[in-house]
């Protein structure tokens, strides 16, 4: 049964593995080819990252609704339900694409001032945020529906529409961010076209990505034999749409709390400087890749957690769990390991700066050795949400997000002076904290009486 429970984990896990994979190399590719401009251009970019974090957040947590709803009725086989699910996912990325919208395009022109940046690079973060977030409405329809299709235990079209997503962001960015220009190729030289538009360039590739990926997730909703809501009538399921919400509201408020704290540590990060945030903007960048296996394990125990409860197997649902704590914090062993051992030759694939690479090599290695601890963070907040316990994780990432990590960034910014290490080292010890928070929570087992179902620890 075990030999079988780990097949049905990795089937799922690997393409939303390779999903996070993907997002990461064109991730990198952004940031190298961005990098290659200059250090303003890397900070421009940088600069706004947090915040669109925070912006797409709501919208996420919501999809993690949909998730729920619609993992534990294929559980319980609840074909209508399913279907009812998906339609109501299909309403909620439409209206939350919308406002979303409209709040961060009113916001764009004074973010870059609002976050104490140089006033050197303020034109461009202000542009390059209202760029890729204008197709916000395909943003969230992308989030969404990837939820959806995810619940229904269909992890490979996620992977295959993000693979075509990459593919457009990195060979658009590739003609918009440079000029044209001569390069030799096996010693013939070629005459390449190019925009020359820079971080603009880098901002409409992905927002012409963003759009491909939103349109082909609600296709692929549309025509899948599980979720496809054609035949229901056009309508609000009342009932689905409050589980959805109940579901996804902590989640969100949780996101709101959290990403709110990373805007308020990037602003202190700002502070040190124009080179202090290219440093600390490349090396989030660089960790990107060695904590795929964590969020890729964290979407199948989302899904298999949801169908077990679903199915209202309490033996499942925790032989789910525990084998994928149990890989993921295995496979970051691995990764936090080589991160530890080459954090330089990482920093050095998006910059050539010497300062930047030296301070990024040391930040890594703090990072690299609480890498287990962050696998277990994600993969015990992946099965509170399959499951719809989102209060839990929404509590603690508000007290540890604002009384480890920002608490402790100001006090070592502010009033000790002390530089970047200082700060990640308090990142550190926010996702620490929490990974014992919600450890504690997990391994009591009181968590299943809420579910209906029988708590053996107290």
């Amino acid at each position: 049964m075990n030999r079988a429970m780990l097949k049905t984990i990795l089937l799922l896990a690997w393409p939303a593995m390779v999903e996070q994979a993907l997002q990461t190399v064109v991730q990198y590719a952004d940031s190298a080819m961005v990098g290659h401009i200059g250090v303003q251009a890397t900070a421009a970019v940088g600069l706004t990252s947090t915040v669109t974090w925070l912006t797409n957040s709501p919208i996420w947590a919501m999809g993690t609704g949909v998730l729920a709803v619609i993992a534990r009725s294929v559980g319980a086989k609840d074909e209508r339900k399913t279907r009812s699910a998906a339609q109501m996912g299909i309403w909620i990325a439409l209206i939350m694409g919308a406002i979303m919208l409209l709040i961060t395009e009113c916001i764009a022109p004074f973010l870059p001032k609002w976050l104490g940046a140089d006033p050197a690079i303020h034109r461009n973060g202000s542009l390059y945020y209202a760029i890729i977030c204008a197709p916000m409405i395909f943003r969230a329809l992308s989030m969404v529906m990837g939820s959806a299709l995810r619940a229904s235990g269909n992890t490979r079209t996620p992977m295959r529409v993000n693979l075509g997503m990459n593919a457009i962001n990195v060979v658009l960015n590739f003609f918009l961010i440079f000029p044209s220009r001569r390069s030799s190729l096996f010693g013939v030289s070629l005459w390449i076209p190019g925009a020359g538009w820079g971080v603009i360039g880098a901002a409409i590739a992905t927002a012409v990505s963003v759009t491909f990926s939103g349109s082909m997730m609600l296709c692929k909703v549309l025509r899948s034999p599980v979720l496809s809501p054609r035949g229901l009538k056009t309508r609000w399921d009342a009932p689905v749409l409050r589980e959805c919400v109940r579901i996804g509201l902590p989640v969100a408020l949780q996101n709101i709390g959290v990403f709110t704290g990373h805007v308020v540590f990037s602003a202190q990060v700002t502070s040190l400087g124009t080179t202090a945030l290219a440093t600390h903007s490349i090396a989030l960048t660089a960790e990107q890749a060695f904590y795929i296996p964590g969020y890729g394990m964290q979407a199948a125990a989302s899904t298999l957690c949801g169908i077990a409860l679903g199915e209202r197997n309490e033996d499942k649902l925790d032989r789910t769990s525990r084998m994928s704590l149990l890989l993921s914090m295995g496979m970051m062993v691995l990764t936090g390991g080589f991160l530890f051992a080459f954090p330089a030759l990482m920093m050095s694939i998006f910059t050539k700066d010497p300062l930047v690479i030296a301070g990024g090599a040391v930040v890594l290695r703090i990072v690299a050795c609480s890498e287990p601890l962050y696998a277990a963070m994600i993969i015990f907040e992946g099965i509170f949400h399959g499951v719809g316990q989102t209060r839990y994780p929404f509590v603690v990432s508000l007290i540890t997000m604002w009384g480890v990590r920002i608490l402790g960034t100001i006090i070592c910014v502010r009033a000790f002076h002390l530089g970047l290490p200082a700060v990640w080292l308090c990142m550190v010890g926010d996702n620490v904290s929490r990974a014992a928070l919600l450890g504690v929570r997990y391994f009591s087992g009181r968590w299943k009486r809420t579910l209906g179902l029988t708590a053996v620890n107290d």
